[in-house]
């Protein structure tokens, strides 16, 4: 079911008598009933205003249309959304409707930010059929705040994104990689934490195991980038040799993207976590590949297909989603970390709250 126009999504919605699976551009490989509800049908850029940091699109707009538009006024999505097409092995087209109901963010989230803090409006139909409206389409306006955020990472369960409105920021004159060659995870974690505490501003903290290096991204305009780049070399540099990469986007896309878990065997799990304790949590993952994000506070594992991560980790203080692993893996462990009962109760409340049938991708979110 592709409908093309928000009123034709609350007509089909409200006659709906049984659970469908909310799909935008179909890269994440949402598994769940037969039945899909696709929002590519729904398409455009209905509002730019560059001098505003403002963009409104419909749901099913791919992202690439977006970040043309954007690109072509100098201008970005800060929150650096990640293509899971890679990682996944899936086709299609990222949606912004997809990347807004998943929270979807890249390295760049350290300084910017994710795309929930980006989130100005929403527009989505209930599982009754209702189109309801929250929130603004321009930065000084934040009627309805708390509604905008509670949609933004849920996953089409409480309802069918049809239109987002995003704050949007410029694009950096230029940019500095500094690479850091570091022993262990634990001088690797260091470096990063150094780098994100100075005054440098920072906008990406990536550590690859394989290479040995921590990376740390500068930008901004080319005078302020140089001299920052010069004192944060020299500041890092007390944990290993530090070199200059250059601007070195195709690294941070890779880092983005997660490549060095493309085309391997296993399962793909993230864990969030404090970056103090990723050296613990990563050792007891007892991974076949690790990769860490955002400073150490995000960790990307690669394990054999079918291992219950959860259990290996045992207790610790963050949560461990599940990315990537069969039909049958996922149905047994679940994609999310269960939550505490208080939370999940109140999970469950906002759930019938706003789709008091269960129709929204049942079973995704507990």
């Amino acid at each position: 079911m592709k409908p093309e126009t928000e009123a034709e999504f609350a007509e089909l919605v409200a006659g709906l008598t049984e659970p469908v699976r909310v799909q935008g551009g179909g890269t994440r490989g949402i598994s769940g009933p037969e039945t899909a509800l696709v929002t590519t049908g729904l398409t455009g850029v209905t509002l730019y205003e560059p001098g505003a940091l403002t963009l409104v699109a419909r749901a099913g707009t791919p992202l690439a249309e977006v970040e043309a538009a954007l690109d072509a006024e100098g201008q970005r999505l800060a929150f650096e959304p990640m293509d899971h097409r890679g990682l996944l092995g899936t086709g299609g087209e990222p949606t912004m409707g997809g990347v807004v109901a998943a929270n979807v963010s890249g390295p760049r989230r350290v300084q910017a930010g994710a795309c929930r803090d980006f989130a100005l409006g929403v527009r989505f139909v209930d599982g009754r059929g209702q189109v309801l409206k929250n929130g603004g389409r321009v930065m000084k306006n934040v009627t309805g705040y708390d509604l905008v955020k509670l949609m933004v990472g849920s996953w089409g369960t409480l309802g069918v994104l049809t239109e987002v409105s995003l704050k949007v920021l410029p694009k950096a004159e230029t940019s500095e990689t500094i690479s850091v060659q570091v022993p262990d995870t634990g001088a690797a974690i260091r470096a990063l934490s150094a780098g994100l505490g100075s005054p440098y501003e920072v906008t990406g903290a990536a550590y690859d195991p394989e290479s040995g290096r921590a990376l740390l991204r500068i930008e901004g305009f080319e005078d302020s980038v140089a001299y920052r780049a010069d004192r944060l070399s020299s500041l890092v540099g007390a944990f290993g040799e530090a070199s200059r990469e250059g601007p070195a986007p195709e690294l941070w896309t890779a880092i983005r993207d997660v490549e060095v878990f493309h085309d391997r065997q296993g399962d793909v799990w993230r864990i969030s976590v404090k970056p103090s304790d990723a050296p613990e949590v990563a050792a007891r993952a007892e991974a076949d590949g690790l990769l860490f994000d955002w400073g150490g506070g995000l960790i990307w594992v690669l394990v054999p297909e079918g291992t219950d991560l959860r259990a290996r980790l045992g207790d610790f203080s963050g949560h461990a989603t599940l990315v990537r692993a069969s039909k049958a893996t996922f149905e047994a462990l679940g994609r999310l970390q269960p939550e505490p009962a208080a939370v999940s109760a109140l999970s469950k409340g906002l759930r019938q709250k706003f789709d008091p049938r269960g129709i929204f991708n049942p079973g995704l979110m507990g």
